[in-house]
């Protein structure tokens, strides 16, 4: 797993990718925004696989690798789509650029200046520059940076909601519920936004109030992790008593 901390971000989903033709059958796994073009994500995928994204088709799997649909509408998002987490992105593609890096009798041989690279057409930059994708969209990238903007300005306002010591319960859209206590309201290094800290009344977090050798509240093993405002209710949530449906 790419991700060892238990984060739950609105708006992504952590996808398995494989690739066709891979003999070693190898698979990593990574997180997008689902709204992400199917251009934009052949462009991440071009880069993850060394496909091409001008000539490569997209395929999504369920859990149970049953096929849900094929990507083939390059305008349409990724969230368009009956997507969630845990599902397979499988690439299809001749793989010429992963099989040309991985021939190492090739690599003194090859050598591309960057004007001859600047004509090509199948190229990553050549890709997204005639879609108008990425960091080539001024007015997209403009966008979305105001929408963060404001979508940070307001975990920040709901942040003020909650309390350190509230008791809670945690809904995570295909997760079970959960309750706990707030241990922790603040930013995360390396992490955008900010998030809430809790200790759940069960082992079923990812850590213990340490991330990355920095700790932010201190909880049993397993007993931590760090959530979205949205996903939590704070309030009168007693610790659930497993027997109390037994007479």
């Amino acid at each position: 797993m790419v991700d060892t901390m238990d984060f739950v971000t609105p708006g992504f989903v952590s996808l398995i990718i494989t690739t066709s033709g891979d003999e070693y059958n190898c698979t990593t796994e990574r997180r997008f925004p689902i709204s992400v073009t199917i251009a934009e994500l052949k462009g991440k995928m071009e880069l993850q696989t060394g496909g091409n994204a001008a000539t490569m088709s997209l395929e999504l799997y369920d859990k149970e690798d049953t096929l849900i649909a094929k990507l083939d509408n390059d305008s349409a998002s990724l969230g368009s789509y009956a997507v969630n987490n845990g599902m397979r992105l499988h690439v299809i593609d001749k793989f010429a650029l992963k099989k040309t890096f991985e021939d190492l009798s090739k690599v003194e041989k090859f050598h591309l200046p960057k004007e001859e690279y600047d004509k090509r057409t199948d190229s990553v930059r050549s890709f997204l520059q005639k879609n108008k994708l990425g960091k080539y969209n001024e007015t997209e990238m403009a966008a979305k940076l105001e929408a963060r903007k404001k979508e940070i300005e307001n975990e920040i306002e709901e942040a003020k909601k909650y309390n350190v010591g509230d008791r809670c319960e945690v809904s995570v859209p295909g997760q079970p519920v959960r309750r706990g206590t707030i241990k922790y309201i603040g930013e995360i290094e390396e992490k955008i936004g900010m998030w809430l800290g809790i200790q759940y009344d069960e082992p079923l977090g990812k850590h213990n109030g340490t991330v990355d050798g920095k700790t932010y509240f201190e909880c049993p093993p397993n007993y931590g992790a760090f959530v979205k405002s949205m996903y939590v209710k704070a309030g009168d949530y007693p610790e659930i008593n497993p027997f109390d449906d037994e007479l």
